[in-house]
């Protein structure tokens, strides 16, 4: 298991996991969220390659439409 601090929660999530996988498991659509791990943006082109370690923090901002 894989603890991540999510939004300032700690949650656990089964390991090895990259941002893709995050962003599928927690049900979000990854083009409109931005995904920052450990005070960096990580580029969408990136989700994939960005293995998430034991105690990262992430910081998950979704963009909202309207008028």
């Amino acid at each position: 298991m894989l603890s991540l601090t999510v939004n300032g929660e700690t949650r656990r999530f089964q390991a090895p996991l990259d941002v893709a996988g995050l962003v599928t498991q927690l049900e979000l659509d990854p083009r409109k969220v931005a995904i920052e791990r450990n005070l960096a943006i990580v580029p969408r082109s990136a989700y994939g390659a960005t293995r998430l370690e034991e105690g990262d923090r992430i910081e998950i901002v979704t963009f909202v439409g309207g008028g």
